[in-house]
């Protein structure tokens, strides 16, 4: 076999390091983008709290606590044979914590703590993986065995089991225990099976011998000497400041997408469904990325990225002004005409039409779907006075307020358009951005080194993920309407974007350096 084709193939150390991607990735799908945190606002927000806003707040606890940590993981990391014991650690504090969510799902704030832990795993064990890049292949191929890495997350853990998952819930019901549970317990198991690859085949080869008189002061002393190196170096400073900014959009984004479209009303089914066509782009899209930053420079890919980022916000923002004025029109009307009025009700078989009739008054088949549960439940059992009274409250709501529906319609059928639209144009650029940030950083740094620099690199990165999340909750809470939170995210991006775009000459003297 030719070298030169030879060298293109994958080492079984590069096939390995990727495969944790392919492990990884279905907790980024099923627990912190898709499904979960459907499950959780449904079940918090009925403790008389917002739970998109309790979800924001965990979100910001698990990756602070990340955040404060990584710098001093990455700098005893460093150490010869230490990097992988911590890597092991983190993933299975991850796995395991992610099992125990489903087993305490009848307790919002229990499945809050296991959810901010099994985090702590996830973010702590990407930390040492990203770092490993520069132990598994050189720096010729980092970008594309970076890229290949979010590829192979995005078809497989992203895709294989989160379709598995959406499978239950469609069989079972969204709101079934047990396949609500299934999609939470596949997540761990998916995520320890795949990663024995690596446990099995990759190694720290860059490491700093550990001397005799280490210290713990010795470790934070190397700390302060990381730090210094990013200061003094004029373009990677300002590279790691446009990261912070630009990725904490993107963190957000992916954390806080479901949620926010829950809130607004929005289908469980059709967002994920729409999170499913993110992933199925998101493939071919990361390999595609990697062909672009080789052919115009990993900054004109990222500045590209930045951009449609933008846009993304904009009609995020769009999406849920224009349909916040309408969901609180129907949701006063209804309070105040249907639900108020049956709220004495005693009778089993009333209470359950009155809930089936409020969970219907908002689709466009409302009247067809009323009739069926009708006839459903007056099979079952024989109408009486307060059957009755259900009946007639439904009647006289839909009569009186036939304009505010039908507009309220409307508003969730747009609403629901820009949200697929959203989710492909995610697709073309989420996993392309991270890689080329992680493989560019990675060429930019000793790689004896790499995990302390990966250190604060991911701090960076987590104390933007702290901010994004926080800012929509506080701005959610401070105006009542969570679409003004996604306008601190547009503004995050422009400030990445304008710092890519005016350090172009440090950028070329980094490059040119090193």
């Amino acid at each position: 076999m030719p070298k030169a084709k030879a060298e293109k193939r994958f080492t079984k150390k590069e096939w390995s390091w990727i495969m944790y991607d392919w492990a990884n990735s279905v907790y980024a799908t099923n627990i912190m983008a898709a499904i979960f945190p459907i499950i959780f606002v449904s079940i918090a927000g009925g403790t008389g709290s917002t739970g998109d806003i309790w979800w924001g707040y965990g979100i910001s606890i698990a990756t602070f606590i990340v955040a404060v940590l990584a710098p001093i993981l990455g700098a005893v990391a460093d150490y010869k044979g230490m990097k992988k014991k911590l890597f092991t650690v983190f993933v299975l504090m991850g796995v395991v914590f992610t099992f125990l969510i489903a087993l305490v799902m009848n307790n919002w704030k229990l499945m809050l703590i296991g959810y901010i832990i099994s985090r702590i795993g996830f973010s702590g064990s990407c930390l040492f993986y990203d770092s490993f890049l520069t132990d598994v292949t050189t720096d010729d191929k980092m970008d594309k065995v970076s890229s290949w890495g979010y590829a192979m997350g995005y078809i497989g853990g992203s895709t294989i089991p989160f379709v598995i998952s959406i499978a239950m819930l469609l069989v079972l019901g969204y709101s079934n225990p047990i396949a609500q549970k299934f999609s939470i317990i596949i997540t761990s198991v998916w995520w320890l099976v795949f990663s024995i690859p690596f446990f099995r085949n990759v190694e720290q080869t860059h490491y700093i011998e550990r001397t005799k008189d280490h210290t713990i002061g010795h470790t934070f002393r190397n700390i302060l000497h990381t730090a210094k190196d990013i200061f003094q170096r004029r373009g990677l400073f300002l590279y790691v400041l446009a990261y912070f900014f630009y990725i904490d959009g993107v963190g957000t984004i992916i954390n806080i997408s479901t949620a926010y479209g829950t809130v607004l009303g929005l289908g469980s089914v059709g967002m994920i469904l729409a999170l499913l066509v993110t992933q199925l782009v998101a493939m071919p899209c990361s390999i595609w990325f990697a062909k672009l930053a080789e052919k115009f420079s990993a900054r004109k890919a990222l500045i590209g990225a930045i951009a449609v980022y933008t846009l993304i916000c904009c009609l995020g923002f769009y999406m849920g002004f224009s349909l916040e004025p309408h969901q609180e029109a129907y949701n006063e009307v209804l309070k105040a005409e249907y639900t108020d009025q049956l709220a004495d009700l005693t009778d089993e078989t009333a209470i359950a039409l009155r809930d089936a009739g409020a969970g219907l008054l908002s689709s466009k088949d409302a009247a067809a779907k009323w009739e069926a549960e009708i006839v459903k439940y007056t099979q079952e059992q024989r109408a009486n006075a307060e059957v009755d009274k259900v009946l007639g409250t439904y009647a006289q709501f839909l009569g009186n307020n036939i304009s505010v529906i039908q507009k309220f319609q409307s508003a969730v059928s747009r609403s629901t358009i820009l949200f697929w639209a959203m989710a492909f144009m995610v697709g073309t650029v989420q996993g392309g951005i991270q890689a080329v940030s992680r493989s560019y950083f990675g060429k930019l740094i000793p790689k004896e080194r790499s995990n302390e620099f990966f250190g604060f690199f991911d701090i960076f990165g987590k104390f933007a993920s702290v901010l994004g999340p926080v800012l929509y909750a506080m701005i959610g809470t401070w105006t009542g309407r969570s679409s003004y939170g996604v306008l601190a995210l547009i503004c995050l991006f422009l400030i990445g974007l304008i710092i890519l775009v005016t350090g172009k000459k440090h950028f070329e003297a980094l490059n040119h350096e090193n």
